[in-house]
């Protein structure tokens, strides 16, 4: 009797484990496929001067932690950013070029470790559907070097709504004078 139960059971979670894989199976092979900067949003300002580095050229321009973060996609760990205690009046940009992404008056705690904002700059961000956990998030960018800055969610305040959590290791803050 305890062996057709356990028969039972294992028949039901294989066929549980491929099910799951047959529905995640198609986003994952779209994943593989598709680079995380195959498409970008329309809000990016087309007459911006793109920047085109090599990688050599980036890593001598960043530190390791900068290069991990804005050229490979990569996250830093929460709670370790000054930036996502600074409440100085200013502006954030992008620690890969210098383009302004984010001005003081947007950001806010979320509580998640890293700088938030509920609003950007127009036109200074771009956005690519990212699959590397299965299930798509929203990649944000900067618009001119296309430097990875963390991800943008619909969970934040009002008025738009928005939370863009973004890496602090991919931002530089500039006080206002």
């Amino acid at each position: 009797m305890t062996h057709k139960i356990y028969q039972t059971r294992r028949t039901f979670l294989k066929f549980g484990a491929l099910a799951i894989t047959a529905l995640a199976l198609p986003k994952l092979v779209h994943a593989l496929k598709t680079p995380t900067t195959a498409t970008s949003n329309n809000n990016v300002n087309l007459d911006m001067e793109k920047w085109n580095l090599t990688e050599a050229e980036w890593k001598q321009r960043l530190t390791p932690e900068q290069f991990r973060v804005l050229r490979q996609h990569g996250t830093e760990r929460s709670f370790t950013s000054p930036l996502d205690n600074e409440k100085r009046v200013g502006t954030f940009h992008c620690a890969g070029c210098d383009l302004p992404l984010y001005k003081s008056s947007t950001k806010f705690d979320s509580r998640t470790g890293w700088p938030s904002f509920y609003d950007v700059i127009d036109g200074h961000i771009g956005t690519t559907e990212d699959y590397k956990l299965v299930w798509p998030r929203t990649e944000v960018h900067c618009a001119r070097c296309k430097g990875h800055q963390g991800h943008v969610f619909k969970d934040g305040p009002a008025p738009t709504g928005l939370r863009y959590c973004i890496n602090g290791v991919a931002i530089t803050f500039k006080p206002k004078a």
